[in-house]
Protein backbone atom coordinates (compact mmCIF):
# COMPACT_ATOMS: atom_id res chain seq x y z
CA UNK A 1 0.00 0.00 0.00
CA UNK A 2 1.02 3.59 -0.48
CA UNK A 3 3.04 4.84 2.45
CA UNK A 4 2.26 8.22 3.94
CA UNK A 5 2.04 9.59 7.44
CA UNK A 6 -1.47 9.09 8.82
CA UNK A 7 -1.79 12.73 9.92
CA UNK A 8 -1.22 14.00 6.40
CA UNK A 9 -3.33 11.27 4.80
CA UNK A 10 -6.45 12.82 6.31
CA UNK A 11 -8.30 15.51 4.41
CA UNK A 12 -11.84 16.72 4.97
CA UNK A 13 -14.19 16.15 2.07
CA UNK A 14 -17.63 17.57 1.40
CA UNK A 15 -19.49 14.74 -0.23
CA UNK A 16 -22.66 15.68 -2.11
CA UNK A 17 -25.27 12.99 -2.72
CA UNK A 18 -27.92 14.42 -5.02
CA UNK A 19 -31.39 13.10 -5.83
CA UNK A 20 -30.25 11.93 -9.25
CA UNK A 21 -27.22 10.04 -7.92
CA UNK A 22 -26.84 7.11 -10.40
CA UNK A 23 -25.72 4.68 -7.70
CA UNK A 24 -29.22 4.60 -6.26
CA UNK A 25 -30.49 3.05 -9.48
CA UNK A 26 -27.76 1.25 -11.38
CA UNK A 27 -25.40 -0.20 -8.78
CA UNK A 28 -21.66 0.52 -8.60
CA UNK A 29 -20.03 3.30 -10.58
CA UNK A 30 -16.63 4.85 -11.21
CA UNK A 31 -15.76 8.53 -11.25
CA UNK A 32 -12.59 10.52 -11.73
CA UNK A 33 -10.22 12.67 -9.69
CA UNK A 34 -9.62 16.08 -11.22
CA UNK A 35 -6.40 17.71 -10.07
CA UNK A 36 -4.94 20.95 -11.46
CA UNK A 37 -1.31 20.85 -10.37
CA UNK A 38 0.08 21.34 -13.88
CA UNK A 39 1.07 24.19 -16.18
CA UNK A 40 -0.20 22.64 -19.42
CA UNK A 41 -3.80 21.81 -18.50
CA UNK A 42 -7.05 23.14 -19.98
CA UNK A 43 -9.10 25.62 -17.97
CA UNK A 44 -11.47 24.22 -15.33
CA UNK A 45 -14.47 25.42 -17.33
CA UNK A 46 -13.25 23.59 -20.42
CA UNK A 47 -12.45 20.43 -18.43
CA UNK A 48 -15.84 20.38 -16.68
CA UNK A 49 -17.62 21.06 -19.96
CA UNK A 50 -15.80 18.11 -21.51
CA UNK A 51 -16.79 15.75 -18.69
CA UNK A 52 -20.40 16.89 -18.37
CA UNK A 53 -21.27 17.39 -22.04
CA UNK A 54 -18.87 15.76 -24.47
CA UNK A 55 -18.50 12.51 -22.50
CA UNK A 56 -22.27 11.89 -22.73
CA UNK A 57 -22.60 11.03 -19.01
CA UNK A 58 -19.93 8.32 -19.17
CA UNK A 59 -18.37 10.05 -16.17
CA UNK A 60 -21.01 11.02 -13.62
CA UNK A 61 -18.86 11.35 -10.48
CA UNK A 62 -16.00 13.81 -9.98
CA UNK A 63 -13.70 14.52 -7.06
CA UNK A 64 -11.93 17.88 -6.91
CA UNK A 65 -9.21 18.74 -4.43
CA UNK A 66 -10.05 22.34 -3.57
CA UNK A 67 -13.10 24.57 -3.33
CA UNK A 68 -11.86 27.20 -5.79
CA UNK A 69 -14.66 29.19 -7.43
CA UNK A 70 -12.94 28.67 -10.78
CA UNK A 71 -14.01 25.01 -10.45
CA UNK A 72 -17.23 25.36 -8.47
CA UNK A 73 -18.92 27.78 -10.86
CA UNK A 74 -18.79 25.50 -13.94
CA UNK A 75 -19.74 22.50 -11.78
CA UNK A 76 -22.90 24.23 -10.55
CA UNK A 77 -24.65 23.88 -13.88
CA UNK A 78 -24.02 20.16 -14.35
CA UNK A 79 -25.55 16.86 -13.26
CA UNK A 80 -22.25 15.61 -11.86
CA UNK A 81 -22.08 14.20 -8.35
CA UNK A 82 -19.24 16.14 -6.74
CA UNK A 83 -16.81 15.46 -3.89
CA UNK A 84 -14.97 18.60 -2.82
CA UNK A 85 -11.80 18.74 -0.73
CA UNK A 86 -11.37 21.29 2.03
CA UNK A 87 -7.73 22.50 2.09
CA UNK A 88 -5.67 21.11 4.96
CA UNK A 89 -4.95 24.61 6.28
CA UNK A 90 -8.69 25.11 6.76
CA UNK A 91 -9.02 22.06 9.00
CA UNK A 92 -7.34 23.71 11.97
CA UNK A 93 -9.30 26.92 11.40
CA UNK A 94 -12.56 24.98 11.32
CA UNK A 95 -11.66 23.41 14.66
CA UNK A 96 -10.29 26.45 16.51
CA UNK A 97 -10.33 30.13 15.63
CA UNK A 98 -6.56 30.43 16.14
CA UNK A 99 -4.14 29.05 13.56
CA UNK A 100 -2.79 25.74 14.79
CA UNK A 101 -0.86 22.94 13.09
CA UNK A 102 -2.93 20.51 11.03
CA UNK A 103 -2.78 17.13 12.72
CA UNK A 104 -5.07 14.11 12.61
CA UNK A 105 -6.62 14.85 16.00
CA UNK A 106 -8.19 18.06 14.65
CA UNK A 107 -10.04 16.34 11.81
CA UNK A 108 -12.92 14.98 13.89
CA UNK A 109 -13.69 18.37 15.45
CA UNK A 110 -13.64 20.02 12.05
CA UNK A 111 -15.96 17.39 10.58
CA UNK A 112 -18.41 17.84 13.46
CA UNK A 113 -18.45 21.61 13.01
CA UNK A 114 -18.97 21.40 9.26
CA UNK A 115 -21.68 18.76 9.63
CA UNK A 116 -23.57 20.81 12.21
CA UNK A 117 -23.31 23.96 10.10
CA UNK A 118 -24.67 22.22 7.01
CA UNK A 119 -27.56 20.60 8.87
CA UNK A 120 -28.50 23.92 10.54
CA UNK A 121 -29.05 25.28 7.04
CA UNK A 122 -31.55 22.49 6.42
CA UNK A 123 -29.33 20.74 3.86
CA UNK A 124 -29.59 16.95 4.11
CA UNK A 125 -27.97 15.84 0.85
CA UNK A 126 -24.41 16.95 1.64
CA UNK A 127 -22.22 14.75 3.81
CA UNK A 128 -18.89 15.56 5.44
CA UNK A 129 -16.15 12.97 5.69
CA UNK A 130 -12.39 12.55 5.29
CA UNK A 131 -10.02 10.63 3.06
CA UNK A 132 -7.27 8.38 4.46
CA UNK A 133 -4.46 6.34 2.98
CA UNK A 134 -3.42 2.75 3.60
CA UNK A 135 -0.93 3.71 6.30
CA UNK A 136 -3.76 4.12 8.83
CA UNK A 137 -4.00 0.32 8.84
CA UNK A 138 -1.69 -1.59 11.16
CA UNK A 139 -2.76 -4.98 9.83
CA UNK A 140 -4.41 -5.89 6.52
CA UNK A 141 -3.66 -9.60 5.95
CA UNK A 142 -5.75 -11.58 5.79
CA UNK A 143 -8.48 -8.99 5.12
CA UNK A 144 -10.62 -10.14 8.06
CA UNK A 145 -7.77 -9.15 10.41
CA UNK A 146 -7.72 -5.54 9.23
CA UNK A 147 -7.27 -3.05 12.07
CA UNK A 148 -6.09 0.51 12.52
CA UNK A 149 -2.43 1.17 13.32
CA UNK A 150 -1.63 1.76 17.00
CA UNK A 151 -0.50 5.35 16.40
CA UNK A 152 -3.86 6.39 14.94
CA UNK A 153 -6.19 3.72 16.33
CA UNK A 154 -7.91 6.00 18.86
CA UNK A 155 -8.39 8.86 16.41
CA UNK A 156 -9.61 6.53 13.65
CA UNK A 157 -11.97 4.73 16.02
CA UNK A 158 -13.62 7.98 17.16
CA UNK A 159 -13.72 9.24 13.58
CA UNK A 160 -15.24 6.05 12.19
CA UNK A 161 -17.87 5.93 14.92
CA UNK A 162 -18.90 9.52 14.28
CA UNK A 163 -19.10 9.02 10.52
CA UNK A 164 -21.28 5.96 11.12
CA UNK A 165 -23.55 7.94 13.43
CA UNK A 166 -24.23 10.60 10.77
CA UNK A 167 -24.45 8.19 7.85
CA UNK A 168 -21.28 9.38 6.11
CA UNK A 169 -18.82 7.04 4.39
CA UNK A 170 -15.12 6.97 5.12
CA UNK A 171 -13.13 7.77 1.98
CA UNK A 172 -10.14 5.50 1.40
CA UNK A 173 -7.24 5.60 -1.05
CA UNK A 174 -6.46 2.11 -2.37
CA UNK A 175 -3.43 1.48 -4.57
CA UNK A 176 -2.69 -2.17 -5.44
CA UNK A 177 0.03 -0.80 -7.75
CA UNK A 178 2.17 0.34 -4.81
CA UNK A 179 1.65 -2.96 -3.02
CA UNK A 180 2.91 -4.81 -6.11
CA UNK A 181 5.88 -2.48 -6.55
CA UNK A 182 6.92 -2.94 -2.91
CA UNK A 183 6.53 -6.74 -2.86
CA UNK A 184 6.77 -8.03 -6.46
CA UNK A 185 8.06 -11.44 -5.37
CA UNK A 186 5.05 -12.09 -3.14
CA UNK A 187 2.16 -10.55 -5.09
CA UNK A 188 1.18 -12.06 -8.47
CA UNK A 189 0.65 -9.52 -11.25
CA UNK A 190 -2.56 -11.20 -12.46
CA UNK A 191 -3.98 -10.89 -8.93
CA UNK A 192 -3.35 -7.14 -8.99
CA UNK A 193 -4.71 -6.69 -12.53
CA UNK A 194 -8.06 -8.47 -11.92
CA UNK A 195 -6.95 -11.40 -14.11
CA UNK A 196 -6.53 -14.24 -11.63
CA UNK A 197 -8.65 -17.30 -12.50
CA UNK A 198 -8.28 -18.84 -9.05
CA UNK A 199 -8.49 -17.30 -5.57
CA UNK A 200 -5.15 -16.04 -4.28
CA UNK A 201 -6.40 -15.49 -0.72
CA UNK A 202 -8.88 -17.71 1.08
CA UNK A 203 -9.97 -15.99 4.27
CA UNK A 204 -12.38 -18.27 6.11
CA UNK A 205 -15.26 -18.77 3.66
CA UNK A 206 -14.30 -15.74 1.54
CA UNK A 207 -12.26 -16.03 -1.65
CA UNK A 208 -10.24 -13.16 -3.13
CA UNK A 209 -9.45 -13.08 -6.84
CA UNK A 210 -8.03 -9.52 -6.83
CA UNK A 211 -5.98 -7.40 -4.46
CA UNK A 212 -8.32 -4.40 -4.72
CA UNK A 213 -11.14 -6.29 -2.96
CA UNK A 214 -8.75 -7.58 -0.31
CA UNK A 215 -7.51 -4.07 0.47
CA UNK A 216 -11.04 -2.66 0.65
CA UNK A 217 -12.19 -5.47 2.92
CA UNK A 218 -9.22 -4.89 5.25
CA UNK A 219 -10.48 -1.32 5.72
CA UNK A 220 -14.01 -2.63 6.28
CA UNK A 221 -12.75 -5.04 8.94
CA UNK A 222 -10.97 -2.21 10.76
CA UNK A 223 -14.07 -0.02 10.61
CA UNK A 224 -16.32 -2.83 11.87
CA UNK A 225 -13.93 -3.38 14.79
CA UNK A 226 -14.20 0.28 15.69
CA UNK A 227 -17.97 0.64 15.32
CA UNK A 228 -19.05 -2.83 16.42
CA UNK A 229 -21.49 -3.12 13.50
CA UNK A 230 -21.28 -4.39 9.93
CA UNK A 231 -23.28 -1.55 8.35
CA UNK A 232 -20.32 0.80 7.90
CA UNK A 233 -19.92 2.75 4.66
CA UNK A 234 -16.88 3.56 2.59
CA UNK A 235 -16.02 5.07 -0.79
CA UNK A 236 -12.78 4.46 -2.68
CA UNK A 237 -11.69 8.05 -3.27
CA UNK A 238 -8.50 7.18 -5.12
CA UNK A 239 -7.15 4.22 -7.05
CA UNK A 240 -5.31 3.97 -10.32
CA UNK A 241 -2.21 2.91 -12.21
CA UNK A 242 0.65 5.03 -13.58
CA UNK A 243 1.70 4.92 -17.22
CA UNK A 244 5.36 5.69 -16.41
CA UNK A 245 7.76 6.35 -13.57
CA UNK A 246 8.31 2.95 -11.98
CA UNK A 247 9.24 0.31 -14.55
CA UNK A 248 8.56 -2.51 -15.11
CA UNK A 249 5.26 -2.21 -13.24
CA UNK A 250 4.09 1.13 -14.60
CA UNK A 251 3.13 1.42 -18.25
CA UNK A 252 0.23 2.20 -20.55
CA UNK A 253 -0.81 -1.42 -21.05
CA UNK A 254 -0.89 -2.29 -17.34
CA UNK A 255 -2.73 0.97 -16.64
CA UNK A 256 -5.29 0.14 -19.32
CA UNK A 257 -5.83 -3.37 -17.97
CA UNK A 258 -6.09 -2.32 -14.32
CA UNK A 259 -8.47 0.60 -14.81
CA UNK A 260 -10.61 -1.18 -17.42
CA UNK A 261 -10.94 -4.31 -15.29
CA UNK A 262 -11.57 -2.14 -12.24
CA UNK A 263 -14.48 -0.42 -13.99
CA UNK A 264 -15.88 -3.77 -15.12
CA UNK A 265 -15.64 -5.08 -11.57
CA UNK A 266 -17.22 -2.03 -9.97
CA UNK A 267 -20.12 -1.80 -12.43
CA UNK A 268 -20.60 -5.53 -12.98
CA UNK A 269 -20.06 -6.85 -9.44
CA UNK A 270 -20.28 -3.70 -7.34
CA UNK A 271 -19.31 -5.31 -4.05
CA UNK A 272 -16.52 -7.08 -2.19
CA UNK A 273 -16.49 -10.64 -0.83
CA UNK A 274 -17.07 -9.38 2.71
CA UNK A 275 -19.84 -6.89 1.97
CA UNK A 276 -22.52 -8.31 -0.31
CA UNK A 277 -24.81 -5.30 0.20
CA UNK A 278 -22.20 -2.75 -0.87
CA UNK A 279 -22.95 -0.32 -3.70
CA UNK A 280 -19.37 0.31 -4.74
CA UNK A 281 -18.28 3.85 -5.56
CA UNK A 282 -14.75 4.35 -6.86
CA UNK A 283 -12.83 7.39 -8.12
CA UNK A 284 -10.00 6.70 -10.55
CA UNK A 285 -6.85 8.74 -10.11
CA UNK A 286 -6.78 10.76 -12.28
CA UNK A 287 -7.96 12.92 -15.19
CA UNK A 288 -4.63 14.45 -16.33
CA UNK A 289 -0.96 13.99 -15.60
CA UNK A 290 0.11 16.80 -13.26
CA UNK A 291 3.61 17.96 -14.14
CA UNK A 292 3.99 20.25 -11.14
CA UNK A 293 3.69 17.56 -8.48
CA UNK A 294 6.90 16.16 -6.98
CA UNK A 295 9.10 14.25 -9.40
CA UNK A 296 8.25 10.58 -9.65
CA UNK A 297 5.48 8.17 -10.41
CA UNK A 298 2.68 10.41 -9.08
CA UNK A 299 3.02 12.57 -12.17
CA UNK A 300 1.86 9.80 -14.46
CA UNK A 301 -1.63 8.66 -13.50
CA UNK A 302 -3.59 10.70 -16.05
CA UNK A 303 -6.11 8.97 -18.31
CA UNK A 304 -6.49 11.99 -20.66
CA UNK A 305 -3.97 14.16 -22.46
CA UNK A 306 -4.46 17.94 -22.08
CA UNK A 307 -6.20 17.97 -25.48
CA UNK A 308 -8.74 15.43 -24.09
CA UNK A 309 -7.52 12.46 -26.11
CA UNK A 310 -7.54 9.29 -24.02
CA UNK A 311 -4.11 7.97 -23.06
CA UNK A 312 -5.58 4.47 -23.49
CA UNK A 313 -9.15 3.23 -24.10
CA UNK A 314 -11.05 3.51 -20.83
CA UNK A 315 -14.06 5.82 -20.75
CA UNK A 316 -15.53 5.43 -24.23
Amino acid sequence: MEKMAPAFAMRIMIFAILAFHPLTVFGGDTGINYGRNGDNLPSPRRAIDFISREMNNKISLIRVHDANLEILEPLSGTNLVVTIGVPNEAIAYETKPSQVPVVASYVLGAIKNLHESIRKEGIDYIFVTTAVGGSVLGASYPPSQGQFAPGVAQVMSHLTCFLHSIGSPLLINVYPFFALASEPNHIPLDYVLFQSQTPVIIDGNLEYYNLFDAMVDAFLAAMVRAVGREDVKLVVSETGWPTAGLAPYSGIENARIYNSKLREHVVGVGRTPRKADMIMEVYIYEMFNENLVAEGVKRNFGSFYPDFREVYPLWH
